[in-house]
């Protein structure tokens, strides 16, 4: 079983400032990296018209590498910080992890 994890946050644009100020508020949080996205789902009921005639809604995907152990302790302060049903998150093993210099 792979020792790290990567930890997948979506969530909408008016939660970035909250989502990232809570990772770089832990100082033993290494650093994670922001894209902007956009997702469909069958749920509509807070995008924005414009949204809706896309049919997709703007979103922020945040990737962050880290320990195993981390996961929970990571998820938990992110609830205390920015509980809201409108963060999805899920892990994904990485098998492994390095640098190329």
């Amino acid at each position: 079983m792979s020792e790290f994890l990567r930890l997948n946050l979506i969530f909408p644009p008016s939660l970035e400032h909250a989502v990232t100020e809570a990772l770089i508020d832990d100082p033993s949080m290494p650093g994670f990296t922001l894209l902007h996205a956009e997702g469909h789902s069958s749920d509509f009921s807070h995008a924005s018209a414009g949204e809706r005639v896309r049919g997709r809604v703007e979103r922020r995907l945040l990737w962050v590498v880290i320990e195993r152990a981390r996961l929970e302790p990571v998820l938990a302060a992110l609830r205390e910080r920015v509980a809201s049903a409108e963060v999805r998150w899920w892990a994904d093993p990485v098998l492994a992890l390095g640098r190329l210099a």
